[in-house]
């Protein structure tokens, strides 16, 4: 069965071409052939290749190899990510150690051991795939980072001045930072803030949710696994943790982490190496850590439930998001942010809050917080038929149907009760779906039955 993989072979002595591409048509789904390097900028902007067999001598009596170094770096010109594999006759250690410096996957001499040569360019496509999906990853996460910094409004609260004050001084460092906030607050956002700060800004943003991995799957995501390593092991995958080498590693929910997933984590950290499952080699790594929860874990690490050598290691500079409530004055700030945001969206550009519906703003206790918020004014800004938006306009609601729409209703300690009783009559008694019901862990679940005496 052939392998996924574009060769590229060029090379002037055309019996060495046609060995070749009868040898490797077999393996490969595409194998094309030059006998001359002029031609390789054409054929690169008609199509994508993976891999290429580059011969380091071109002209008759030159045995320098620095024809083959000239046509290497201008293929990386055109692709960064090439796998470049070179083939001579006149083979030479130091030649050979020069070639892999420049930035070639593998030397191999003529006339080749056919075995070898095989393997050598199946994994030089692995490595090829590898390198586009970081790529794509990277590309992908750098705009997220642009959309969340944009996104990010500092307000003029004290709790958050001395947020900003503790974002800017770690920033500049590759301290671990633990983000502690309740759910809304804007915990990955301020992640990504301190990223795009960093010297590692031009890097990976890599997320991950560990607090909904389950067991099974903690492994392979977080460390990747080779091809084989189990049933649906089609084949090799980077995880999240390779992924941001160089980079930031932003893990959330890390307070639902259960004890084995602890241990694992702790082992990384300690090390910087990660070993993808299937494989016996360990790969150096080295990533700014940034996690996030909602979870009072000095509490769990008296009660048992949290590593208190793994807090250390994630503590190294704690920052704690305000809930809105406590931020007044930053309400109206987020609320005119998001009105502009979605009246633009949607194209009523002529929006803006009666006095009546500011003071109600003001009032509410937002027990979701900052992305409550957003998501009451992009409601409020569809349903309205009117330039003034009023409170008639938001019918705020919890995830379990909850409707807060009168001004008597703001006891939030009252609220909070009942929107537990509807989560759990919701959910018929279930407490894993009652706590995904109010966006909360398990954990978080327990103490408010607790508190309330459900």
């Amino acid at each position: 069965m052939k392998q996924k993989g574009k060769i590229l072979i060029v090379d002037d002595n055309e019996e060495i071409l046609f060995s070749l591409e009868i040898f490797l048509e077999k393996y490969f789904e595409k194998v094309v052939t030059l006998n001359s390097p002029e031609l390789i900028k054409q054929k690169m902007s008609e199509e994508e290749f993976d891999v290429f067999l580059l011969d380091m001598n071109f002209t008759t009596s030159v045995q320098s190899g620095n024809e083959g170094m000239f046509w290497m770096n201008e293929i990386l010109k055109l692709d960064s990510h090439a796998s470049i594999i070179f083939i001579t006759a006149f083979p030479g250690l130091e030649l050979a150690v020069k070639a892999i410096k420049k930035g070639a996957f593998d030397f191999i001499e003529k006339p080749w051991n056919k075995e070898k040569l095989l393997t050598t360019i199946m994994n030089a496509v692995k490595l090829k795939h590898s390198k586009s999906e970081i790529s794509l990853l990277r590309d992908k996460n750098s705009a997220n980072n642009m959309d969340s910094s944009l996104s990010l409004i500092k307000g003029k609260s004290p709790q958050i001045e001395k947020v900003n004050e503790t974002i800017n001084k770690v920033s500049a460092t590759d301290a671990s930072v633990l983000i502690l906030g309740e759910n809304g607050t804007g915990k990955e956002v301020t992640a990504r803030e301190v990223h795009r700060l960093s010297k590692r800004v031009n890097e990976s943003f890599i997320k991950v949710d560990v607090g909904s991995l389950p067991e099974s799957l903690f492994e392979s995501e977080l460390f990747g696994y080779v091809k084989g390593a189990f049933t649906d092991a089609k084949q090799s995958k980077a995880g999240k943790i390779e992924l941001a080498d160089k980079g930031t590693l932003f893990l959330d929910e890390i307070g639902n982490l259960s004890p084995t997933q602890q241990t694992k984590l702790l082992s990384v950290l300690q090390e910087k190496k990660i070993t993808r499952i299937g494989s016996n080699n360990s790969k150096n790594v080295d990533f700014r850590l940034i996690c996030a929860t909602n979870q009072p874990l000095l509490e769990m690490v008296s009660s048992g439930d949290f590593r208190e050598d793994l807090l250390y290691r994630i503590n190294t500079v704690q920052v704690e998001l305000p809930p809105l409530r406590q931020r007044i004055n930053d309400i109206l700030i987020f609320a005119e942010h998001f009105l502009e945001k979605h009246s633009t969206k949607y194209g009523k550009t002529d929006l803006f809050f009666d006095e009546e519906l500011i003071r109600f703003l003001k009032q509410f206790e937002w027990p979701g917080n900052v992305r409550q918020l957003d998501h009451a004014i992009e409601n409020a800004v569809i349903m309205s038929d009117e330039n003034s938006l009023t409170i008639e306009d938001f019918a705020l609601q919890s995830p379990s149907g909850f409707e807060v729409k009168s001004v008597d209703k703001l006891n939030f300690y009252e609220n909070e009760k009942e929107l537990v009783a509807s989560a759990l009559k919701e959910s018929n008694g279930n407490l894993s779906k009652a706590a995904n019901i109010l966006g909360v862990a398990r954990t978080t679940l327990y103490r408010k039955l607790k508190k309330y005496d459900f």
